[in-house]
């Protein structure tokens, strides 16, 4: 005898058994192209409905428009608190624009998506043995989940042609061109991008991935493993490739550790050494051209400051703080640390001990810092060699140096990459460490991005700000680390087994290139990192036999 289909409170059961819905009531920020394959494969006993139908292109720029304008008012109201959500929204907003002009040239469209999940099974035992494991596997990819009571007949009804059936709630999605494609479930998992650089290959075939981050809403990256992982290797090959792809991309590279200059000797480009007396300088006050956008020229200054004298008790902080305030409150746009100091002896009261501090700029180790900046910024590649430097002076010269590279970023349309090596040592500062998320939210305004190169990602998870930066990171690439904590891997949504795996990640000396993760929106794909022959001897300077990674 057939079976009649019966609808249960969350479930229907018809003449191929039990099937249990799932609807998607929040779909994350991102998903990876072909994401249903994986949480589909394996044995039978799962199915996908999904329908769609165009949004015409009127409706569709309204309904940007209006989502933008909804992140934008909460923004100028001062509504977000906290930099994550401040830059949730700053993203928000920039991506309905973007998206907006997308669609108005006809390069994406938008979709009114029905999506529903389903297991199934001969029993209701094994048949919600199913669904809990499929919740599951949507929860790891950072999906709510929703299990219809009493409206799964509703969740699993056939369509019609103009999609007016009724539905239940969470079942029906807005998504863009992009959006829709991944969706349908069975893709290669390679990420190749028009345009973009080749990051590394696929460890399990080999598989070419290209990333494009001027196509992105952040054009920031983050490069992360412990000495000798090969980061620095790798972030000389993607900036390279990024000059060969297009010329007219502006170099700046904030090096501590002397690492880059084969790359500028090898492109053209110049070495400038601050730390070092007599050669090109950089004045740490010397505000720049966009001293107008984002905090203004003393914030910024007196957290340069705090980088050098992290110790200040609040008396100290306050005087500097009214000082640096003073001298930017008058007409001189480019004061000297001579300016500073004589506008720290106008005090009504000065700390003996900041007097003491400010004199390493008078008659001390950082004297020579006192005057304009001589550099010529207009010959890149530019890498900042910081190997003179003393240890502790380190978190100062690359806040004032990233600090003078902002000041530039806005002076042309050309796409400029900024990278800064060691960023540990800001991240460990709370001054320097909401500097360097500003950065981050703020340099794609001025079509730049950052690559953000580090040991240990857990530097950056211990503050508001650091984990504020890595969630604004458009792809993050975790190399060799000697252990993945806790904290990392529920922040980069880490299987049991890529944590595992990771402090086992071959290193350069054993495999001849780089083993990594890299965490690309959702998508976590085990890469190789690869470097021809020619690109190898260019950025080594050696000759080598073979590809190579470092």
């Amino acid at each position: 005898m057939t079976r009649r289909r019966v609808e249960g409170e969350s479930w229907v059961v018809g003449p191929l058994g039990f099937s249990l819905p799932v609807v998607i009531p929040e779909l994350p920020k991102e998903v990876p192209f072909g994401f249903l394959g994986r949480i589909l494969a394996g044995p039978s006993g799962y199915g996908l409905r999904m329908q769609f139908h165009r949004i015409p292109r009127p409706r569709s720029l309204d309904l940007l428009e209006g989502a933008g304008s909804v992140a934008e008012a909460e923004l100028s109201e001062g509504r977000p608190s906290g930099s994550a959500r401040t830059a949730d929204l700053e993203l928000e907003a920039e991506s309905a624009r973007e998206l907006g002009r997308r669609v108005a040239s006809g390069a994406e469209d938008l979709f009114r998506v029905g999506l529903a999940l389903h297991a199934q099974g001969p029993s209701m035992t094994r048949a919600e043995q199913r669904r809990s494991e499929l919740l599951r596997r949507l929860a790891s990819l950072g999906f709510r989940t929703r299990v219809p009571r009493f409206e799964a007949g509703e969740t699993l009804g056939p369509p019609d042609l103009l999609g007016t059936e009724r539905r239940p709630p969470g079942y029906w999605h807005t998504l863009s061109t992009d959006g829709l494609g991944a969706f349908f479930p069975f893709v290669d998992e390679a990420v190749v991008e028009p345009h973009g650089v080749l990051v590394g290959l696929l460890l399990d075939d080999a598989a070419p991935v290209v990333l494009d981050r001027w196509r992105h809403a952040s054009h920031s990256w983050g490069i992360f493993g412990m000495t000798g992982s090969g980061k620095s290797f790798a972030a000389s090959l993607w900036a390279l490739r990024s000059r060969w792809t297009q010329p007219d991309v502006e170099l700046y590279l904030v090096d501590p550790l002397g690492e880059f200059a084969r790359l500028a000797e090898a492109t053209g480009g110049q070495v400038v050494r601050p730390a070092v007396p007599g050669g090109p300088r950089i004045n740490p006050l010397d505000a720049g051209e966009a001293a107008s956008d984002g905090p203004g020229p003393a914030a910024r200054i007196t957290a340069v400051l705090r980088a050098l004298f992290p110790s200040l008790n609040d008396e100290e902080g306050a005087a500097l703080d009214t000082a640096v305030a003073r001298l930017y409150g008058a007409t001189q746009l480019r004061p000297t640390l001579s300016d500073l100091l004589r506008e720290v002896e106008r005090l009504p009261v000065v700390p003996s001990r900041l007097s003491g501090l400010l004199e390493v700029f008078r008659t001390g180790s950082l004297r020579h810092l006192d005057g304009p900046t001589t550099v010529d910024w207009a010959r890149t590649p530019l890498v900042f060699d910081l190997s003179g430097a003393a240890e502790g002076q380190l978190p100062f010269y690359l806040a004032f140096l990233l600090d003078a590279v902002y000041g530039r970023l806005k002076g042309s349309d050309r796409p400029k990459l900024v990278l800064v090596d060691e960023a540990h040592l800001l991240a460990r500062v709370p001054a320097t460490a909401e500097f360097l998320d500003r950065l981050v939210r703020h340099v794609r305004h001025f079509h730049a991005g950052l690559l953000i190169a580090s040991q240990n990602p857990d530097d950056f998870l211990r503050t508001e700000s650091g984990r504020s930066l890595l969630r604004n990171l458009r792809a993050s690439f975790l190399l060799r680390l000697p252990e993945v904590s806790e904290a990392a891997r529920r922040f980069f949504s880490l299987t049991e087994s890529e944590a595992e795996w990771l402090p086992r990640a071959r290193l350069p000396k054993e495999a001849g290139y780089s083993e990594g993760l890299l965490r690309f929106g959702p998508s976590h794909l085990p890469i190789a990192i690869v470097a021809s022959t020619p690109e190898y001897e260019l950025l080594s300077g050696t000759a080598g036999p073979g590809p190579k990674g470092h």
